[in-house]
């Protein structure tokens, strides 16, 4: 597997599959061909469907400037792609093409450029399964958190310690802010109502909700109005981790140690999916992506409060296991209905998977791995039109 830093990108929104993904194929596309005075990027599949929403062709035409870029939308869905998510790039310069590229924006921000490997990443870790980094760590008496520390070295805590920082400062952004967010949706700012308004009558599990649901809406909304936000483990899914381990970190007490700590093997949780799977709502709907963040978070939680490795795993798997078949259905392939509120019903989700894992771990059948195979083939098996393209679901019957 590759590094969690991968999984954790610290960027602006508001989607990484759909602007940090095309924004690092066009500053590779520019560097190869730095004499061009013309660029054309084909868009296909997903990226066509819900570019202009994302705010695909501007944050092309921005990294390409002050070079002339022309951005096409091919919603052809008769074309064989190597990917939801398929860019073609070309060159000009006076009239003739100097190269051309085909990239595949593979989720999280990544890309993959077919027939050229080199810009990969390099892999970390040589176990890709959960239940092969859980014997090594059980065979070596080792938490999750010191096998990434074993094999990313101790260089990852300062990372992760940047990480965190960004994500206390969209939480505390996201809570200081009004107004309606851009996209034309007229969707209004409510993390600062959500964190200031108490219930009539409160008892503390009602203000954990409001509290967790508020740190998710507060970094979700950064993300929707294209603020800097980290990845976890994408800009779409965004606000469930840091939701949940901010407000944990509040009522608990604890440290930061502890929460990097929470972070790292909330980023193998993410890598694992990654690996065998994918994090693409593109690919395989918004359980790969919202599934897979509660899945992290609940894993975090569980290193957090210092349960065992297969309470982690079962914390984990459930998480992940009741949201499989979760559609893609963004309303003007805006990253608002229902995303924004999906974060936060999936951090209350990760507490409560937790709360199950922590008396049910020896009773379990299913393992991590299998539901992420099964979330796989699962996504798969969906209709394109629940895949990130605003055809179906709620993005086509919202009026």
């Amino acid at each position: 597997m590759k590094s969690i830093r991968d999984i954790y990108k610290i960027g602006k929104g508001p989607s990484s599959s759909h602007t940090m993904g095309p924004e690092k194929a066009a500053m590779l596309c520019r560097s190869r061909y730095p004499r061009a005075d013309r660029f054309k990027v084909t868009l296909y599949g997903s990226l066509a469907k819900t570019g202009k929403g994302h705010g695909t062709d501007t944050v092309l035409r921005d990294t390409f400037a002050p070079v002339p870029t022309e951005v096409v939308f091919c919603t052809d869905d008769t074309i064989p792609l190597p990917h939801p998510n398929t860019l073609d790039l070309a060159a000009y310069e006076n009239g003739v093409c100097l190269g051309a590229m085909r990239v595949m924006s593979i989720g999280g921000g990544d890309i993959r450029v077919e027939g050229d490997k080199t810009v990969e990443p390099p892999e970390v870790y040589p176990e890709k399964s959960f239940a092969e980094i859980a014997a090594y760590c059980k065979r070596h008496r080792l938490r999750i958190s010191d096998y990434v520390e074993a094999y990313e070295g101790k260089e990852i805590w300062d990372f992760l310690f940047r990480v965190w920082t960004v994500m206390g400062d969209s939480i505390r952004d996201g809570l200081t802010c009004t107004g309606i967010l851009p996209g034309g949706l007229n969707v209004e700012r409510k993390a600062q109502m959500l964190y200031n308004q108490r219930h009539i009558d409160e008892r503390p599990e009602t203000r954990e909700s409001r509290i967790v649901c508020a740190y998710a809406f507060a970094v979700s909304e950064q993300n929707a109005a294209q603020g800097t936000i980290v990845t976890a483990p994408t800009c779409g899914a965004c606000s469930t981790l840091p939701a949940v381990l901010k407000y944990m970190q509040e009522e608990k007490r604890l440290d930061d140690d502890r929460i990097l700590r929470a972070l790292a093997v909330a980023g193998i949780v993410g890598n694992i999916v990654k690996t065998n799977a994918s994090i693409s709502g593109a690919e395989c709907g918004c359980q790969a992506e919202i599934g897979t963040a509660c899945s992290m978070a609940a894993a975090a939680l569980a290193e957090l409060f210092e349960m065992g490795i297969d309470q982690i795993e079962y914390a984990a798997e459930v998480a992940l296991e009741h949201h499989l078949g979760l559609t893609c259905d963004p309303i003007g392939g805006l990253v608002q209905i229902p995303c924004i509120e999906r974060n936060a019903v999936a951090a209350m989700r990760a507490i409560n998977a937790v709360r199950i894992a922590n008396f049910l771990t020896a009773t379990r059948k299913i393992s991590f791995d299998m539901v992420v195979e099964t979330m796989y083939q699962t996504g798969k098996d969906l209709n394109h039109i629940y895949r990130e393209t605003a055809e179906g679901g709620l993005a086509k019957l919202y009026r």
